[in-house]
């Protein structure tokens, strides 16, 4: 039965949305300049949406819905939330936006979530942009920020998690250790997932 409802729940899923969809995702750690970047390309272009995660999971528990209250623990204790849950915010915020562009940031945090995605959609990304930056500069820049879930011992989390669940995806589309037919809907730059230096304190979140 369970089975059976998971089907029809992806079935759904995927048919709200097409292979005409521009995919990008922008990966980076906190702090790195990822939604400061994703504003910057969707103010030049109005035709891309920007999604970020973080928002996403962030709207979802001051929602009240049966998810949030889990959501805000889950972010309390600066762990990543489950796939199901991420891929299903997106997917939403996608079919709601009416566009066809999207610039999908601070995803996919781990392997589990780059699979989820797939099977829930079956679309992939049209390439990857990374942003790479210091540990120290990131964590200047969140502790600047002053956001309410941005102490020492929150920051120091959030980085550890990055290292441990999200380099590993970003050196999965570095690397090549993809299908040919992925390959062609990645951009590479000579055998690499695109990446920009980004220690300049100006750049934001």
């Amino acid at each position: 039965m369970a089975t059976g409802s998971m089907k029809s729940k992806q079935e759904k899923r995927r048919s709200s949305l097409s292979d005409d969809e521009l995919i990008i995702f922008v990966l980076g750690g906190p702090g790195s300049g990822k939604g400061t970047q994703c504003k910057m390309i969707a103010q030049r272009d109005d035709q891309f949406c920007h999604l970020s995660v973080g928002d996403l999971l962030r709207l979802e528990q001051e929602s009240g819905s049966k998810h949030g209250t889990m959501i805000k623990n889950y972010i309390k204790e600066a762990k990543l939330v489950p796939s199901e849950i991420v891929v299903d915010l997106i997917l939403q915020a996608m079919k709601r936006s009416g566009k066809k562009k999207f610039l999908i940031d601070g995803f996919p945090r781990n392997e589990e979530n780059r699979v989820e995605f797939y099977s829930a959609c079956q679309l992939k990304p049209k390439f990857v942009l990374y942003l790479s930056c210091s540990k120290e500069v990131m964590v200047q820049r969140l502790l600047c920020r002053q956001q309410r879930d941005d102490n020492i011992e929150t920051i120091r989390k959030r980085l550890k998690v990055f290292e441990n669940s999200s380099l590993p995806v970003i050196e999965y589309y570095r690397s090549g250790n993809t299908s040919r037919a992925e390959l062609e809907k990645i951009l590479f730059l000579r055998g690499k997932a695109m990446e920009l230096e980004l220690d300049q304190p100006d750049y934001g979140e």
